[in-house]
């Protein structure tokens, strides 16, 4: 049987970007797929009474320093050096998640996917602005116009709130985390137990 990481992700998650730009090359190591399963990082907080860190630790004196050290030390033993946080920070992702959706649908899932991380994550672009999305989608492409059309399918909606929910059924409350069969992992620095996990299985 062949092995599946499945990859719980929001465009709006840098440490998914990240998680994402080292998670191939594990899964490669081990003969295991990846599984992309976008979901609103959004309705998972709600659904399960999480925040974003910048607001969960935000009275706790050095951790947000830490985790950006954390973050630091990522990208350099990575050498993820086209990263830069996005200035527009926070995006609204609900189009991008729902694009991303339509782009599986259409067979060009992967290049969306690197379309819109780098565009977050590299070119610091406003994505939530309809005419941004499409330009950043045709710059890769692809057909920007038809996949915004495509995000506002009743199907395409429907599939993205599925996703979201049966995330949270699984016991996801943040982005990103991984599943290896039935064993979850939650964030970036959770990748070295995801391969070991992977060389187990």
């Amino acid at each position: 049987m062949s092995k599946t990481v499945d990859f719980i992700f929001d465009f709006g998650s840098p440490n998914a970007y990240l998680a994402w730009k080292a998670l191939p090359a594990i899964a490669a190591r081990h003969g295991a797929s990846v599984k992309l399963i976008p979901c609103l990082l959004g309705g998972i907080f709600k659904a399960t009474g999480n925040q974003a860190p910048g607001v969960a630790f935000s009275g706790v004196k050095g951790k947000l320093d830490y985790e950006m050290l954390e973050m630091r030390r990522f990208i350099a033993a990575h050498g993820l050096t086209a990263f830069r946080f996005n200035p527009h920070f926070p995006v609204n992702t609900l189009l991008m998640m729902r694009g991303q959706i339509a782009a599986q649908r259409a067979g060009v899932g992967a290049p969306y996917l690197e379309a819109m991380l780098k565009g977050m994550w590299e070119d610091g672009l406003k994505l939530d602005d309809p005419e941004v999305f499409v330009a950043a989608a045709d710059a890769a492409g692809l057909d920007g116009a038809a996949l915004l059309a495509a995000t506002g399918e009743a199907e395409v909606k429907a599939e993205l709130v599925a996703n979201t929910e049966a995330a949270v059924a699984r016991g996801v409350f943040g982005i990103p985390t991984f599943f290896v069969g039935d064993e979850m992992f939650f964030g970036k620095d959770r990748l070295g137990q995801v391969e070991a996990e992977l060389s187990r299985s």
